[in-house]
């Protein structure tokens, strides 16, 4: 499609390089066709207009951006905002037939998308914005322009646009330069579809069927070699001064130092280094120390006093999950969360196994355990990343 003297005016006479986009394969992926205004301008990739709005494009660059990731974070952010405004339900989102397709976001924190219900045209999908301000005042954050994405940016630039609750985006100078956090965008490639189709039923039934372990499995499929460490479990014993609880040992045996979802991480169990849970135990003194200054706050006896609380994870909001060691039997413990922001709770309602299965089924909800959206897909959230 050859240049229009707008878009001539955008990128002016030094325009960024070209990222290889593979419109055939993008489509495909997102299952509709795109506007042909938007592919000629992310020919370019990705773009930031005016110095206030970025154009997101189909790309990558290491460790900074990867199109569908955003795409989904982006969805997902703005329907859990529409909850509590008016009208109170969210839209649709894509992919879901005539669901909202996100374009781009502006310095404001606010998100730009198509409404690809108006049209079987996509050249004719009119740009619509949620506004996050408008969320914090309470009133109703979406707003349709009714106009193509070309349009949409002339009035941007030339008059300014309205935006919900009030005041208005732009008017903007009359640029498009390479997004400055994007500087080594590449080619994107869509996420292959999964071939294993009788696996992903099997995971899908484990979010509502099938208990304990082996359900945990097929959901969070455990590594060929879990890591456990160098050192065995009478060593670990000693260190602690205690055995553990037989559910802990059987979990650590099947999975290894590990991460999941991003969020829990579980020490190496056997590891001498500083990667195993005896050096996790630095928490233990951290808290004495606490205690001591801000007892109201942090009201746990910590092991080896009596009913103390040993822990044996964390999250990366800096929580840990620990045993209180009430009784003589360590597989009678039951769980608690030391929480980092929040006042201190009770002890957990499940054992470990039940609680890990119930939270990556997305119907756990604890103090120190982010819940998911109740339209989230859980299956979409659940990862597994080794240690050692």
């Amino acid at each position: 499609m050859p240049r229009s003297s707008f878009l001539d005016d955008l990128l002016g006479p030094t325009a960024p390089e070209p990222v290889p986009v593979d419109w055939d394969a993008v489509e495909s992926w997102l299952g509709v066709g795109l506007p042909a205004d938007y592919k000629t301008l992310a020919a370019y990739g990705p773009l930031d207009i005016g110095d206030f709005v970025w154009l997101h494009t189909p790309c990558a660059q290491e460790g900074g951006f990867d199109y569908g990731s955003w795409l989904k974070a982006t969805h997902r952010s703005c329907r859990i905002g529409s909850r509590g405004v008016p009208p109170h339900e969210p839209p649709v989102f894509w992919p879901e037939p005539g669901g909202l397709l996100a374009l781009g976001d502006t310095r404001a924190t606010s998100c730009l998308f198509w409404d690809t219900s108006a049209s079987d045209d996509p050249d004719a999908w009119p740009v619509v914005i949620f506004h996050k301000d408008a969320v914090y005042r309470g009133v109703n954050p979406w707003h349709s322009y009714g106009m193509p994405l070309a349009e949409t940016l002339v009035a941007l630039v030339r008059e300014g646009l309205p935006l919900p609750g009030g005041g208005t985006l732009g008017p903007l100078p009359a640029t498009a330069r390479r997004t400055a956090f994007l500087t080594e965008a590449r080619a994107w490639t869509p996420p292959s579809r999964s071939d294993d189709a009788a696996a992903q039923a099997r995971r899908r039934a484990a979010l509502t069927e099938g208990e304990g372990l082996e359900a945990l499995r097929i959901l969070l499929p455990p590594p060929a070699q879990p890591h456990l460490g160098d050192a065995d479990w009478p060593w670990l014993y000693e260190q602690l001064g205690t055995r553990l609880p037989a559910e802990y040992v059987t979990l650590m045996e099947t999975y290894g130092g590990s991460a999941w979802l991003g969020w829990l991480q579980l020490a190496t169990p056997l590891d001498t280094g500083r990667s195993g849970l005896v050096a996790e135990q630095w928490y233990r003194d951290a808290y004495r120390g606490l205690r001591a200054d801000f007892p109201q706050y942090h009201p746990l006896p910590v092991w080896p006093e009596k009913g103390g609380f040993l822990p044996f994870a964390s999250t990366i909001d800096g929580d840990q999950i620990c045993w209180l060691t009430e009784g003589d039997d360590p597989d009678d413990w039951p769980l608690i969360v030391v929480p980092r922001h929040a006042d201190q709770g009770g002890p957990l309602p499940m054992g470990l196994t039940d609680t890990l299965l119930e939270w990556l089924r997305g119907r756990f909800r604890w103090e120190g355990f982010p819940g998911l959206d109740v339209d989230d897909d859980p299956l979409e959230f659940i990862r597994l990343e080794t240690f050692g």
